[in-house]
């Protein structure tokens, strides 16, 4: 298969919850994981709500509790949360038929082509169709249906896009508030870029095998003071994963390495070998490569990226309001038992 098969649920999952995450009244989260206890009693009513006459099945309800499973893998409903969970998969539901009723009442140009064309695309990531299909079935689904939940989903799009996020702003005050109140999130810790060459202990090894690994290590370490080239060395001696990339270890900040390797390797500059480094791994020689220094990250650096954060978090705000607003207005019956 060409996708994961994590990413291939992730496509459909999508498809059918774009914006209900968003649109949720605030029901109960359920985290905890204890063993499920079977199928639910909304599984024998034929109708669990109706939205402005629209009915809402208990089959769809089910779908969409599935799905919301599969976003949380290894979640399982305890039976005292069981209702809960139900409403909240149940609120969702209604949120998206409040939105989607409302995206009725727009002209969308050309909505069955990018139906298709999103199921073409959600397809082409499946290597064989029969994956493709396996994973509906999981979730209740034909192919038809998905056609019908994708348009569905492409017009809440629509109408998020252009009747809610349309009207949203980011002033440059709010950036400026979020970049001053949240200063941890703007700061670039000090780096460091190094290849090392580990010669390996076994934890109980005896007093001569330690002997004979820090005798190869001094030696090592005086070939590369007189001109060795490391990464050779480190691909033919190191017994590190990382000599097959000749001992690079990329960038890394502190708390990431034992200590005794951090302190020698961010006691270097650029181009400096340490001595010879002994760990609980074994015998480590280090050389330096790069430095990356400490510092705040400016505001011009990071504006559009806050401006966009800010964006999508008022825009949910605004469907919220938008969904609440619906609401009061539509008539509503739950049918649950």
């Amino acid at each position: 298969m060409s996708l994961s098969s994590a990413l291939k649920k992730s496509l459909i999952a999508v498809c059918l919850l774009l914006v209900l995450a968003a649109c949720s009244a605030r029901a109960p989260k359920v985290t905890t994981a204890l063993p499920d206890t079977g199928p639910s009693a909304v599984e024998h009513t034929k109708t669990v709500a109706r939205v402005n006459g629209k009915e809402i099945s208990a089959a769809e309800l089910k779908r969409a509790e599935k799905i919301l499973m599969t976003n949380k893998p290894g979640l399982q409903i305890p039976p005292l949360l069981q209702k809960q969970f139900e409403m909240q998969a149940l609120d969702q539901l209604i949120s998206s038929e409040l939105l989607f009723q409302a995206s009725q009442k727009l002209e969308i140009k050309d909505l069955d082509q990018q139906a298709e064309e999103r199921l073409a695309l959600i397809k082409k990531g499946f290597s064989d169709l029969k994956d493709f299909h396996r994973e509906l079935q999981k979730i209740g689904l034909d192919e038809k249906m998905l056609l019908a939940a994708t348009r569905r989903d492409l017009a809440i799009a629509y109408l998020v896009n252009t009747d809610i996020a349309s009207s949203v702003t980011v002033s440059e005050a709010e950036v400026q508030k979020f970049y001053q109140g949240n200063p941890e999130k703007f700061r670039q810790e000090e780096q460091v870029r190094a290849r090392h060459l580990l010669i390996g202990v076994a934890n109980d090894a005896g007093a001569q095998a330690r002997k004979a690994a820090r005798e190869k290590a001094d030696a090592l370490r005086q070939e590369l003071l007189a001109g060795a080239d490391f990464a050779k060395l480190a691909k033919e001696n190191s017994t590190c994963p990382s000599s097959k990339q000749g001992g690079d270890l990329g960038f890394f900040g502190k708390g990431k390495m034992v200590p005794q390797f951090e302190q020698a390797a961010f006691a270097l500059e650029p181009g400096g070998l340490s001595g010879v480094v002994e760990t609980q791994f074994g015998y480590h020689i280090i050389k330096l490569t790069d430095r990356i220094k400490g510092e705040d990250i400016p505001l011009s650096a990071v504006k559009s990226k806050i401006e966009k954060y800010l964006k999508v978090q008022k825009t949910n705000e605004a469907i919220e309001h938008f969904v609440a607003a619906a609401r009061k207005e539509a008539k509503i019956d739950l049918l649950l038992p």
